[in-house]
């Protein structure tokens, strides 16, 4: 089972989400962890190499869980957040974008 490390605010961006929601990314999170596919995802290749985004929707919206699990040691958590529109927004993909730069440079000086 890989470690799951949060990047950046995504633990707190998570633990923002509503019960039920937080309850599912835990699920999914655990999944990927044990080197299960999530139920719901796709990749994002626009990012970084091997990064995937978890999707989850319930009453209260869609909810998304950007993260990467090619390193041997971890499952990186980049970013969390609950999606506005049907695009995923510039902000998000930049915050996801610099995480995913500063983790592959910290892991490979």
């Amino acid at each position: 089972m890989k470690v799951l490390t949060f990047c950046g605010n995504s633990l707190r961006d998570l633990r923002a989400f509503p019960d039920t929601v937080r309850r599912e990314a835990g699920y999914q999170l655990e999944k990927v962890q044990n080197a299960h596919p999530p139920s719901d995802w796709k990749p994002m290749p626009s990012i970084g190499k091997g990064v995937q985004e978890i999707r989850i929707r319930d009453e209260s919206g869609a909810f998304r869980v950007i993260y990467v699990a090619r390193f041997a040691d971890a499952v990186y958590v980049l970013h969390c957040f609950q999606k506005k529109t049907q695009k995923t927004g510039k902000t998000d993909l930049g915050t996801a974008t610099q995480r995913y730069r500063d983790l592959v440079r910290e892991l490979d000086p």
